[in-house]
């Protein structure tokens, strides 16, 4: 067959710019196996291409440009749905966290340009800082010794303002947006005990405005009703963005009624650990049996100290929680079913061995 008689094919210049991408790099895809073309002369070698393949193109473009592996963009393209999401989420956040460092970086170096503003101001509802504190706060340590865990970090930026907190067992993120924010981005710690009372203060108030200054300075919170000042701590938080970022998509899900876990939880009494068992549209609780939403109808057992889910799920809101958990096994996520901004992470823990009482 003569490829040139074929009007429905084009050379191998028109598909290029028709798809966006150099025949260079068509060339150079048909090496790597990964775009064909549907017709190559056998005495001249010229390439020729359906309109059957734009689509294919096009997405191949797309994926390039985001930067993902050329063996990466063969998964998502050929591969089976569930390998493909899990290489475009895995993707997704790294490039969100290259993002937010390219950008810090780039903060920094401009906030130390002379005439730079050095003062932050933002505005958050009252009602929503208080459900922030109140939610993250649980998760932070108690240790004496290690004062900063007993923090929780406030980063603010340009679209977001996050509370993280943690003990090292289990990790709690809570994110707002602020209203307006003028300054350079940044991060303070702020004792735990103190800004519960903080969120106490500000829940009276439809918005609140937060100052924050030079570093090691106080933070400033202030509402038509008056104004406050905090201390910050000083110190290095865990970088809890590396644990964020390499989780990778859950593979069992499973949807239950918050009080009624809870309810399950406070009857373990004080065993350091207990079994919760995933089945088909239930959840099994040292012997109870609840009712849940799941798909899936392999058997999931995973081990928990009831001191440490009990409190994740108390933070939580709504009627329903959601459970995520991954293979192999690695901390729970716990999400508020109402809330997707209210995320905590929980260590699972070892069982006892077999033939002793969970």
């Amino acid at each position: 067959m003569d490829g040139t008689s074929e009007p429905e094919l084009m050379t191998i210049s028109a598909f290029a710019r028709r798809v966006g991408l150099a025949p260079s790099a068509l060339r150079f895809y048909d090496d790597c196996s990964v775009l064909r073309p549907a017709h190559v002369d056998g005495g001249t070698g010229y390439r020729f291409y359906s309109p059957a393949q734009e689509d294919r193109a096009a997405r191949l473009r797309g994926l390039r440009e985001t930067g993902l592996a050329l063996a990466d963009v063969v998964t998502v393209l050929d591969g089976p749905p569930d390998r493909a999401r899990e290489v475009l989420e895995r993707h997704r956040a790294a490039a969100r966290e290259r993002g937010r460092a390219a950008d810090a970086a780039l903060g920094a170096v401009l906030g130390a340009l002379p005439g730079s503003p050095t003062v932050s101001e933002f505005t958050l509802g009252g009602p929503e800082l208080a459900s922030a504190a109140r939610q993250v706060a649980p998760a932070a340590g108690r240790e004496p010794a290690d004062p900063v865990l007993g923090c929780v970090l406030v980063e603010y930026e340009e679209d977001e303002v996050r509370f993280v907190a943690t003990d090292r067992y289990r990790l709690s993120l809570r994110t707002l947006r602020p209203g307006s924010l003028t300054g350079p981005a940044g991060r303070v710690l702020i004792d735990a005990d103190a800004l519960v009372g903080l969120g106490a203060w500000a829940a009276r108030a439809a918005e609140v405005t937060v100052v924050a200054g030079a570093a090691g300075a106080p933070l400033t919170v202030r509402h038509p009703g008056g104004s406050r000042e905090v201390p910050v701590t000083p110190g290095e938080y865990p970088a809890y963005r590396d644990v964020l970022g390499a989780m990778r998509p859950p593979v069992h899900r499973v949807v239950v009624d918050r009080a009624a876990l809870l309810a399950a939880l406070d009857g373990c009494g004080d065993a350091p650990a207990i079994a919760v068992e995933l089945g088909r549209d239930r959840l099994l609780v040292a012997g109870a049996v609840l009712p849940a939403l799941r798909a899936e109808d392999e058997p999931v057992r995973i081990g928990f100290d009831p001191a440490v889910l009990a409190p994740a799920l108390e933070a939580s809101v709504g009627p329903d929680v959601l459970l995520e958990l991954f293979d192999p096994p690695r901390p729970v996520l716990v999400r508020s079913a109402d809330q997707g901004s209210f995320t905590t992470l929980v260590m699972p823990v070892a069982l006892p061995a077999a033939g002793h009482r969970t």
